[in-house]
């Protein structure tokens, strides 16, 4: 309380031997954005909404149906791991990559597929991705899942790639889905075991990476710089004419 009191964020009032704190009134709406304002926490996703907005997008591609079947499918299995007050957000970014994928299948790839797949994907599959995206620009589709997914990306993640320029931008921990694992053209996991179904016409590689879950950041940036190597590996791999400029470190 004492810290918290120096940094302005309460009050303080003694009243005796006792001593009242209390939020600073100034101080409410920042307060109110690190813990989450309950009537924020407890509103309700519109998802007959979310789902009517991805019918416009999906025009022609996709029926009404079809989309709001993934929205309340996607908005289900988020709800089983995570409690985030951007579920709504969430539900609509995670139903929108299912229906990209399902296109994706149903049409000639412009551009090669890659699917990082984890535990929790909120630590390695995570660093792999943002490199990745990093270093191919639109050249390459990255998409993420995990087995049994996390609430939350670990912070000592985001450090080691905000270190480094990579952001992970509005990414978030996602559920394993056969339609991602469809459209990828290669699967690259790392330590979810046989939880990633096996289809034919895909590459699948297992990397052997350590994860950084509990790992000091020290620890977590000598994890990143790994998966850098093994990312870049990939990329020349998968594109052809990237230039030497792309690929030094």
């Amino acid at each position: 309380m004492k810290a918290l009191h120096d940094a302005g964020l309460v009050g303080r009032e003694p009243d005796g031997r006792r001593v009242w704190y209390s939020i600073a009134t100034r101080h409410a709406d920042r307060i109110d954005a690190l813990l989450g304002d309950a009537t924020v926490r407890d509103a309700q996703p519109d998802l007959d909404r979310i789902a009517a907005d991805l019918t416009v997008r999906y025009r022609g591609v996709f029926g009404a149906e079809t989309v709001r079947a993934h929205v309340q499918d996607s908005f289900d299995r988020l709800t089983r791991t995570t409690d985030s007050p951007l579920v709504a957000s969430r539900t609509a970014a995670f139903a929108a990559a299912r229906l990209d994928a399902m296109r994706r299948v149903d049409a000639p790839p412009e551009r090669p597929a890659v699917l990082f797949v984890c535990v929790q994907n909120a630590g390695r599959s995570q660093l792999a991705a943002s490199i990745l995206r990093q270093l191919a620009g639109d050249r390459v589709t990255v998409q993420t899942a995990g087995s049994e997914p996390a609430s939350e990306i670990r912070q000592a993640v985001v450090t080691a790639l905000d270190e480094i320029g990579m952001p992970v931008g509005d990414e978030f921990p996602k559920p394993l889905t056969d339609d991602v694992v469809r459209a990828a053209d290669v699967v690259v996991t790392m330590g979810c075991g046989d939880a990633c179904p096996v289809y034919p016409g895909r590459r699948y590689l297992d990397w052997e990476i350590e994860d950084p879950v509990g790992q000091p950041l020290e620890e977590v940036r000598r994890i990143r710089d790994d998966i850098e190597l093994r990312v870049r590996g990939l990329l020349s791999e998968l594109v052809s004419d990237d230039s030497p400029a792309v690929l030094e470190n």
